[in-house]
């Protein structure tokens, strides 16, 4: 039986489409026979439903991937206010232990082919005073899919993600262009800019374009994801240094 999978997808800032790319990804590995989980460790934003606490993001990510984890285990930390994390935690008496997270992502990984982990926010936001989301990829030892908004200022945003990104050893499996501005101006040459410096500094190919969906289907993204690629690097590359 081959070792599950795993990977941690990050974005160049907030809004920029990782929770769609992210489920994306889910409906394009179970495409590819996979049993594909999904975990958002950090949430914050929750409305109550019939007794149970929600985060649309999480509730996204479960309705596309075809192993439904247990909530503790999908979101360990289900934040109620829509903010940074730190101060919703620290408002609401939460302490973001990363250590619990990596435990709940070992017992995640034995109960799925592949788990898709989402982060929260960009690649640098603050859990705590000394530790942010960055430590947690480190912890978590993930190869990294990087979303990239397409929109005015990404390849500053992009190359600077990519650059912290590696600081902490880590490697960008590859990226994925994804048009949050379909009326940007020179989005190709934006693109372009961005796939020869990736590709240059930090070896990271360009796993898919997604246009602007209207309505946003995830199904409809997912064929635009080199699904098969992305898997054959995930099998082949050695882990973080």
């Amino acid at each position: 039986m081959n070792a599950p999978l795993s990977l941690f997808v990050t974005g160049t800032d907030t809004e920029i489409g990782k929770t769609f790319v992210s489920c994306a990804l889910l409906h394009g590995f179970k495409r590819a026979g996979l049993r594909a989980a999904a975990m958002k460790p950090i949430a914050a934003g929750a409305v109550e439903r019939d007794g149970q606490w929600h985060n649309e993001d999480a509730d996204q990510l479960d309705a596309a991937g075809g192993v439904l984890l247990p909530p503790e285990l999908r979101t360990p930390y289900l934040l109620k206010a829509p903010a940074a994390p730190h101060i919703v935690a620290a408002h609401e008496g939460v302490a973001l232990d990363i250590a619990h997270i990596v435990q709940c992502h070992a017992r995640a990984a034995k109960l799925a082919d592949i788990v898709v982990v989402e982060g929260v926010g960009g690649f640098r936001v603050p859990l705590d005073d000394e530790h942010d989301t960055a430590d947690l990829a480190r912890a978590l030892a993930l190869p990294v899919v990087l979303v990239v908004g397409v929109r005015l200022g990404c390849i500053s945003h992009t190359l600077l993600t990519a650059q912290a990104i590696a600081a902490q050893g880590l490697r960008i499996a590859g990226w994925v262009a994804n048009v949050v501005d379909p009326a940007m101006l020179y989005r190709d040459e934006n693109i372009d800019t961005v796939l020869k410096w990736l590709a240059r500094e930090h070896d990271a190919p360009l796993l898919g374009i997604v246009p602007h969906l209207a309505p946003a289907s995830p199904e409809q993204a997912a064929q635009t994801i080199d699904i098969a690629g992305l898997l054959k690097i995930l099998r082949t590359q050695p882990p973080p240094s």
